[in-house]
């Protein structure tokens, strides 16, 4: 009786263990808040450009919360610093998940980081929504929980490709860190590559622990390449641009939006002018757009010395599209609900910036302009 009674319990106990993983995330929503989490890289090389992705929302989130919230719930954002190192991710999310009961994950970075916490996702039920990664390998199929944002690194690899071969360059080299975004992107491109009839003249890479930039940039001379796309970000795409304008070779170099302005505009000063970058939100000089006249006038108010910033606003843009999202679920806000309305929904659009989720796609936006930098560290569309 008494081995009975105790495998009662156990089994009891188990039931409300798997009932309370379950059912765990919508503890983020209360009659007055609603959390979100994200794990993104707060330290090392990509640290400041990320927090630039971070200040964006924020600058977002307090100005609904300041009208009132959604429908009256306040949002609040907590961000754990990864490091850029996926396991730490992982943690980072069941910490979120588990221990400060998030909503919803949001604009967490990094595709390998993604693809490490999606177990996670499906075991919690928790949404993961806007992750700071174009890999089409996490846009195959469609997983429940995963939102994209941001158009797709294939996106961006044929819009590059595509205006190349247009304008007549023929030697295009591929420059990438050997890194899980490296790879990625080297993925994309040779794909676009092939789709355009344009073969690779060289792939060049360094070691991320240890990179050899010097070495690169004789490489990159070597290849005789006319354009260079580099598929990196943060501190090694100056210091590979620095190293190769050190030689005698001249290419005209094209980066992925995951590259920040305001990193190459500081380390490179004005031998940044003519680099061309995939965007993958609108002109911040077309404050004809509401959602660029939006943010404009909320960091405006927020410091008038306060200067506009690309990552910034897709952190921005990431986060009103978000907002729209849960003020369309309603006062009645869980995971499925909102999953519903998403898939439901139909277009979202802020301006030329469109969105659209359904039940076969989660992929959001497909956008991608090309710009490059002027005289003044700008861009222009």
């Amino acid at each position: 009786m008494e081995m009975k009674n105790l495998w009662i319990k156990r089994t009891l106990a188990g039931m409300c263990l798997v009932t309370t993983t379950a059912f765990a995330v919508d503890e983020g929503v209360t009659a007055t808040e609603i959390r979100l989490g994200a794990s993104q890289v707060l330290s090392g090389p990509l640290g400041a450009q990320t927090a630039q992705y971070g200040e964006g929302a924020r600058l977002l989130f307090d100005s609904v919360n300041a009208a009132g919230g959604v429908h009256g719930r306040k949002i609040s954002f907590m961000s754990l610093d990864d490091g850029f190192d996926p396991k730490r991710s992982v943690e980072n999310t069941r910490k979120l998940v588990d221990e400060h009961k998030v909503f919803m994950l949001f604009n967490s970075s990094g595709t390998a980081h993604t693809a490490a916490v999606l177990p996670l996702l499906k075991e919690s039920r928790t949404i993961l929504f806007g992750p700071v990664t174009g890999a089409s390998s996490l846009r195959e199929g469609v997983n429940p929980y995963l939102f994209h944002v941001r158009a797709s690194y294939a996106n961006e690899s044929e819009k590059m490709l595509s205006q190349l071969k247009q304008t007549g360059v023929s030697k295009v080299a591929f420059f990438y860190q050997d890194d899980p975004l490296g790879k990625a992107l080297l993925s994309e491109v040779r794909k676009a590559s092939v789709s355009e009839n344009m073969p690779l003249v060289a792939e060049i890479s360094v070691d991320p622990a240890s990179p050899d930039f010097a070495a690169a940039a004789v490489a990159t001379a070597k290849s005789g390449a006319q354009a260079v796309i580099l598929g990196t970000a943060g501190m090694t795409f100056p210091n590979y641009v620095k190293a190769v304008q050190a030689t005698a070779a001249r290419p005209v170099f094209y980066g992925y939006s995951v590259a920040s302005l305001d990193v190459i505009n500081r380390e490179l000063k004005d031998k940044s002018r003519g680099i061309i970058l995939a965007q993958i939100m609108p002109s911040l000089r077309n404050s004809t757009v509401p959602v660029v006249a939006e943010y404009l006038r909320l960091l405006k108010a927020r410091s008038a010395d306060a200067a506009p910033s690309a990552s910034q606003f897709e952190g921005f843009v990431h986060a009103r599209l978000l907002v729209e999202g849960l003020k369309r679920t309603g006062r009645e806000l869980n995971a499925a609900s909102f999953i519903r309305t998403m898939e439901g929904t139909g277009e979202i659009s802020f301006g030329p910036f469109r969105a659209r989720y359904s039940p076969q796609s989660h992929n959001g936006s497909a956008y991608v302009e090309l710009a490059i930098i002027d005289d003044k560290g700008q861009l222009r569309y």
